[in-house]
């Protein structure tokens, strides 16, 4: 029994346990700015130190798990700022092209006129054992 075995499987090491490098990274620096505010903000005021220490850390884990459309939210992120500050006018300009004039000659065949009140035309040769040689032998 054969197996379609994927080929070009591109996946990230593990560095610490089930987290990724960048993972690991986006975790940890959440986790010290948290702990920075905490030296920063916690004498002052311990609710201000807790409302920014649950955003940044929330931020953190965002990053670090949330993809949307099998990319990571970093680069959903990136991508929606770039797209926020790039000029979005288009205008369509007509290309201009000198025409290329090709000069035929035109046969004028005289038509045979036909007298009025005839509605058939009629074949002058028959085609049918043409068409069946053709047919039969597959060249024309």
């Amino acid at each position: 029994m054969n197996f379609q075995v994927p080929q070009f499987l591109e996946r990230e090491s593990k560095i610490a346990g089930p987290l990724t490098f960048k993972q690991f990274f986006y975790l940890g620096a959440g986790g010290l700015a948290a702990f920075l505010l905490y030296f920063i903000l916690a004498e002052k005021s311990f609710f201000l130190f807790l409302v920014l220490a649950v955003i940044v850390v929330t931020s953190a884990l965002a990053i670090a798990f949330i993809n949307i459309g099998g990319f990571p939210l970093t680069t959903v992120l990136m991508n929606m700022i770039g797209f926020l500050f790039s000029p979005k006018l288009y205008l369509w300009q007509k290309k201009t092209f000198t025409p290329m004039i090709i000069k035929t000659e035109i046969k004028k065949e005289v038509a045979k006129t036909e007298p009025p009140g005839s509605g058939l035309k009629m074949v002058e040769k028959s085609q049918l054992k043409k068409l069946s040689t053709e047919i039969e032998t597959g060249l024309k």
